[in-house]
């Protein structure tokens, strides 16, 4: 793709460290109507959660693919949330990055499946960064290594504003998938970042793995806030950050 002339679409990256499911879901609300109204560019929110599981719009009414018992979560201090997005059941958690972008696909991304492409694509290479070689699973989603899922995603669009998004394990307490039937498939086992590199891995590094990787995915130009940028910082209206990376390049459409 030639982007000689062509204006990149902006993305403000905000790095949020760690955020309570239920914050995060009210941010999320939040800067999507922010976003329709074009009142922000599109956004890229990365951050982890306390232990946490999540039912899609496939078993919000239906917790049979959670194995564990209520006593067990409680012990765990693993809480239980529906959430309005695509997908079966999920594990978040320390250690695991989360991608939340907030986009407007119109006028040129309009299109759910090649979105969910792209969004494995981003994961692919972020393994790639550390050595590792993730691919896809014909007729599942999410980045694999062999059977096991290295990365999740679970997406929601509403009036093509994206929201929720990918969870990456890097350093993740895998036992904690124990409690569920990731994602609904029984024959599939789930990894880590920490697992397959041999040691654990910084969070940060993955965090500049994830922006670069989405720079040249979505073809973008990344805006980021200088140091780390809370959740204060996104409802007290602050102006946006000046931006600190650019990056571009065609996004490989599959």
């Amino acid at each position: 793709m030639d982007l000689s002339g062509t204006t990149l679409r902006e993305i403000a990256v905000r790095r949020l460290g760690v955020v309570r499911y239920d914050e995060a879901l009210a941010l999320q609300k939040s800067l999507v109507e922010e976003r329709k109204a074009g009142r922000i560019p599109d956004q890229l929110l990365l951050l982890q959660h306390p232990p946490v599981i999540t039912l899609g719009v496939k078993t919000r009414n239906d917790r049979g693919h959670i194995v564990a018992s209520d006593e067990e979560l409680r012990a765990e201090g693993v809480e239980v949330f529906e959430t309005g997005r695509g997908g079966d059941v999920t594990y978040h958690g320390p250690g695991q990055l989360v991608g939340y972008p907030i986009l407007d696909l119109k006028p040129d991304l309009c299109d759910v499946h090649q979105y969910v492409r792209d969004l494995e694509e981003v994961m692919i290479r972020m393994a790639a960064t550390f050595g590792v070689s993730a691919g896809r699973v014909p007729g599942l989603t999410g980045a694999w290594v062999g059977d096991e899922k290295l990365a999740a995603i679970g997406v929601r669009i509403s009036r093509w504003i994206t929201s929720h998004g990918f969870a990456f394990n890097v350093n993740t307490d895998l036992r904690h998938f124990g409690f569920i039937i990731p994602c609904g498939i029984e024959d599939k086992g789930v990894t880590s970042l920490e697992a397959l590199v041999g040691h654990a891995v910084d969070m940060r590094a993955v965090e500049d793995a994830a922006i670069a990787a989405f720079a040249a995915v979505l073809a973008c130009q990344v805006i980021e806030a200088a140091g780390e940028s809370g959740l204060s910082s996104l409802t007290s209206g602050e102006a946006e950050p000046q931006p600190r990376v650019a990056a571009g390049g065609g996004a490989p459409r599959h």
